[in-house]
């Protein structure tokens, strides 16, 4: 069979292959006893569909999804207007379970056939109560190039605010927003304040920054609501500071929008768009919110670390601290610690806790949380872990931990801190990672250099994508 670039085909999917690609085989010889792979995008296993050839290779090929001919019995019906085109909520039309599912399978393969990791405990993944309204904190961006959907683009009107948008990202477009007038992972007053900015600086036609000239006002706006105390946080990130728009902006929102209980504006003078400043101007209340972890409170600034369901988090925590089986007279060192919330969270199981963070804000609202938690057995130190910290170690005079606890980001861990944790000798690792494929290349480091895979235990964070959480637990040999 002649395989050509914009072909269509008609193929049962029978397999899942995660990030939203299903598996299709076709036979390309009727002699030929192997299956050619077909991978389609945006299916799922029982899906019979057409799908046209974007990609085409020796072993393989890529195809686009052009109609469902016949669903499977595990979609369900998106409730967001925006899916689809929006890059967040990527599984929203695939019933929770079988999400859960498809990411322990994951997990599970990642481990076995990547790592070639075998004689381990693999327990069942922790699924979320809430798959909706779950997260604590919301990034999103302004743009003075709206993404515009293939109805608008149709409409025979000109779209008079095309040059204005506040929303997400298109995927792999990173110079194109989606405006989003609802979003489902955060609240309802998420919504409210998210609708009420766009309206109030669109009607004063306030300028957008812009990356190919670095001109403009406008940049970014956080939402961070707790759960657990209801604070609710706006950061409003600007290029400068405008002290009167800023000022009527704060005592409007306040009116429309009581339950508001602090709002920041972060100043960004730098050309890199991230959502965070050089320095910030607190325009109501206190420039932090309250949340809570288990028992364990927790201050959270706009710039710092928090994780991002809160809910979920504990469950995260207790898998650790259940991992651990911590001693009362054991020494831990805690890496990439953040605002010290697992540190603090573990610190009555333990003599004492030896903190690790290369953020400084993060470091100063970890020791704020200690204060707050009266809690007296952890040593925060601000230490960059892309860097060796075995100096710390040494000048310092910090003891030996017995066990380490590492929480990096999705990069996973430098190798020299890998070095630093076979320097130190724990007798536990127990490491906790937002990307198992990064994740199971740090651990066979370690299980190269003497350390025994006992038991993971993935855990979904994040409902409706195709992030997951896992949790490891290894012991020196």
């Amino acid at each position: 069979m002649n395989l050509k670039k914009g072909d269509v085909i008609e193929l049962e999917i029978s397999k899942y292959a995660f990030e939203g690609k299903g598996i299709g085989k076709i036979k390309l010889d009727e002699n030929d006893e192997s299956a050619y792979v077909v991978f389609v995008d945006k299916t799922y296993p029982g899906d019979k569909v057409k799908a046209s050839y974007s990609r085409i290779k020796k072993s393989y090929a890529e195809a686009r999804l052009e109609e469902i001919l016949e669903k499977s019995v595990d979609r369900t019906e998106p409730k967001c207007t925006h899916f689809g085109v929006c890059g967040g909520c990527k599984q929203q039309d695939l019933k929770y379970e079988v999400q859960a599912e498809y990411k322990e399978l994951q997990v599970k393969e990642i481990f076995e056939k990547m790592g070639g990791l075998k004689d381990f405990e693999f327990l069942p993944i922790v699924k979320a109560n809430n798959v909706f309204f779950y997260r604590n904190k919301l990034e999103f961006s302004f743009s003075d190039k709206r993404w515009l959907t293939v109805e608008e683009i149709n409409q025979s009107s000109e779209i008079d605010d095309k040059n204005f948008a506040l929303g997400f990202h298109i995927p792999r477009m990173f110079d194109r927003i989606l405006d989003i007038d609802k979003c489902w992972l955060q609240s309802e007053e998420s919504n409210k304040i998210l609708n009420f900015t766009r309206n109030f600086f669109k009607s004063r036609n306030t300028s957008i920054y812009s990356t190919k000239d670095h001109k403009g006002f406008l940049r970014h706006l956080v939402i961070k609501h707790s759960h657990h105390t209801n604070d609710l946080m706006v950061n409003i990130v600007t290029s400068e500071y405008n002290e009167d728009l800023m000022k009527e902006y704060s005592d409007e929102m306040i009116k429309e929008i009581p339950e508001i209980t602090t709002i920041v504006n972060n100043i960004n003078t730098k050309k890199a768009q991230v959502a965070y400043g050089d320095y910030e101007e607190v325009l109501y209340g206190s420039g932090f919110i309250n949340d809570k972890i288990g028992k364990y409170k927790f201050r959270i600034s706009p710039n710092s670390f928090f994780q991002t369901n809160t809910l979920q988090a504990e469950k995260l925590y207790n898998t650790a601290l259940e991992f651990a089986d911590f001693k009362e007279d054991e020494i831990v060192y805690d890496l990439y610690s953040g605002a010290g919330t697992i540190a603090i969270y573990v610190s009555e199981k333990v003599k004492s806790i030896y903190a690790f963070e290369h953020i400084p804000e993060a470091v100063a609202d970890a020791k704020e949380n200690m204060k707050l938690n009266n809690v007296s057995n952890i040593s925060f130190f601000e230490a960059d872990l892309n860097k060796s910290f075995q100096q710390k170690l040494i000048e310092d005079k910090i003891p030996h931990a017995d066990t380490i606890i590492a929480d990096p980001p999705r990069s996973g861990m430098n190798p020299k801190t890998i070095q630093d944790i076979l320097f130190v000798n724990p007798k536990k690792v127990v490491y906790v990672s937002c990307n198992p494929t990064t994740q199971v290349r740090d651990i066979k480091l370690l299980v190269e250099n003497g350390y025994r895979l006992i038991k993971i235990q993935p855990v979904d964070m994040f409902p409706h994508t195709f992030h997951i959480e896992n949790v490891a637990l290894l012991v020196k040999e």
